[in-house]
């Protein structure tokens, strides 16, 4: 009988103990109730692991954290920029409430939110269990935590109408000390996301560099790594290089540490890559690290729109190709533009990098 009750006073105990800390659950829930107004932003920057955004147009884009490196991924599959997502999450830390919105304009303003609006969720990693002022953390878990609908920006450009799921109101916010508002840091196309990185290989890691010219073939050539040393050699038809400007070569090879693109084709106005993606290539760069892994671009000549011709008050000025920017597919995959200004000295001919008179390819 005495191990019975002993039994029965542990269970009871043990239902106090549970009904004590969904008591304190509920308190602390019902104290960040009375503070949600004055903690709009997002104060605990380091735990937001997903954001997802999207628009009444159903554009939509993922942005989700990889816990392994820190790195972000847009729609799980592409490399994210940095700076646009640590902007972002720096928008979201130091945004700020302005003012309430005028009574006599509330109706108006959560009708126009309700229309066009950007809707932001932020997911962050929390616990389930966080107690004695976050020194006791169990069952960390993904959670939806805030919602915005940001809206249009406020007659001076400098804060937006946003409306928080969960608030009574629509607020005016803005980023103290920072002349703009808010929406442009949450666009919903998933390139404005992505990293604009072709590769980043650092000269140890490079196996072979080659340059492939369809329209001066004898000019396309390779170099390539033989022990700690590299070689070179035309590829058309195949036969070494004895002699190359080991000064030129080191340059193109360092080139290969952060190489960028300029922006996605898609991404810019009236640009219309059709026509000069009909012709052939008019150089192919491959890019091949010590682990196998290869990247390609394709580049293309790109021409000047005509609206330009037209519009110039002496046409005699207009050039029939741009002369800052060329077209290129990387990996089979994205239309984009390049800079020449990035991509001379890496665009050059077997017989650049001879320390030989340039062919007609050279610009």
């Amino acid at each position: 009988m005495e191990v019975k009750k002993r039994k029965k006073n542990i269970i009871i105990v043990s239902i106090a103990v549970v009904l004590a800390i969904v008591a304190v659950w509920v308190a602390l829930r019902g104290l960040r109730t009375a503070t949600f107004e004055q903690d709009y932003h997002i104060e605990d920057i380091a735990s937001v692991c997903r954001v997802y955004i999207s628009d009444k147009e159903n554009n939509n884009v993922l942005l989700e954290r990889n816990d392994a490196d820190s790195t972000w991924l847009v729609d799980g599959k592409y490399e994210a920029s940095q700076p646009m997502v640590d902007l972002m999450l720096e928008t979201l830390h130091t945004m700020r409430i302005r003012q309430q919105v005028n009574k006599n304009a509330v109706s108006n303003v959560i009708k126009r939110i309700s229309t066009s609006s950007v809707k932001v969720e932020v997911y962050q990693r929390k616990p389930f269990i966080n107690w004695f002022g976050g020194r006791l953390q169990l069952f960390p878990r993904t959670k939806l935590t805030t919602t915005y609908f940001i809206g249009f920006e406020t007659q001076d450009q400098m804060a937006s109408h946003i409306y928080r799921k969960g608030d009574k109101l629509p607020y005016i916010i803005h980023i103290p000390g920072f002349r703009g508002f808010l929406a442009p840091r949450f666009p919903t196309a998933a390139t404005a996301w992505r990293s604009h990185r072709i590769a980043a290989v650092d000269i140890k890691h490079l196996s072979r560099v080659e340059l492939t010219i369809p329209a001066c073939p004898e000019e396309s050539f390779a170099i390539f790594r033989e022990g700690d040393d590299f070689r070179m050699e035309l590829t058309s038809p195949r036969r070494p290089v004895d002699g190359f400007d080991t000064m030129r070569v080191a340059q193109l090879l360092s080139s290969f540490t952060n190489l960028n693109f300029d922006e996605y084709a898609s991404a810019v106005p009236n640009a219309n890559p059709d026509s000069s993606l009909a012709q052939a290539p008019r150089a192919i760069l491959r890019i091949t690290d010590t682990d196998g892994n290869t990247h390609e671009v394709k580049t293309y000549i790109k021409y000047q729109n005509p609206d330009d011709h037209r519009a110039m008050p002496d046409e005699s000025m207009y050039e029939m190709f741009d002369i800052n920017r060329l077209y290129a597919i990387v990996d089979n995959t994205d239309t984009v533009l390049i800079q020449y200004y990035i991509f001379d000295n890496i665009l050059q001919p077997a017989s650049y990098f001879r320390g030989q008179a340039p062919s007609s390819f050279a610009q």
